[in-house]
Parts: C-alpha cells; structure tokens; sequence
C-alpha cells in the first residue's frame, strides 16, 4: 500500500450497501486526481477514536476497498469534518 492521505469526492448518487447502520453510506464511485476510483467490494471495515478530556469520541469510519480494476485502497469518512471541508478521504492505494 501507498500513502496518499487525498480528500476522495463522491462521483454520482449510488451508495453501496451499509454492514452496519451506523456507518455511513459509502459511495460506490470516488473522483480522485482527474479519474474516477470505483468500488467493486468492500473488504473490511473498522472505526477510530479520540479523546479528549477524559472522552473517547468516534473520529473515523474506515473502508479497506477492492476496486473494480483490482487495486487495493483504504478510504475513510472524517466524522470530525467542519462543515463544507472534505468528509472522503484516501488514505492508501496499491498499485492504481
């Protein structure tokens, strides 16, 4: 895996379905750097938190992705993102 650390935006309206409900709908295709990044299933996933003054506060929901050309991203959704900034990110990629 490569560490790219990029703001992913959603391409479209499609979102693919939710293991759990409380994570957010993850959608099916990104736009990254001019190319769209599509989702063709997702591997796993997991939650981070932080905390502050003695209270853990969920921070990320975090995707390990195969995309459809089958390279390999780890994608995460900001929970702490101020509103309008990028909530998508890229974390890693294999080889795109």
């Amino acid at each position: 895996m490569r560490f790219v650390s990029e703001p992913l935006a959603p391409s479209g309206d499609e979102y693919l379905p939710c293991v759990d409900p409380a994570d957010p709908p993850l959608p099916a295709r990104f736009a990254w750097r001019g190319r769209v990044l599509a989702i063709a299933r997702v591997v796993r996933t997991w939650r981070s938190s932080k905390t502050d003054r003695g209270d853990a506060y969920l921070k990320r929901h975090w995707f390990e992705v195969e995309l459809e050309d089958g390279s390999t991203a780890q994608v995460y959704f900001d929970r702490a993102a101020r509103r309008g900034s990028d909530r998508w990110w890229l974390y890693a990629v294999s080889s795109l």
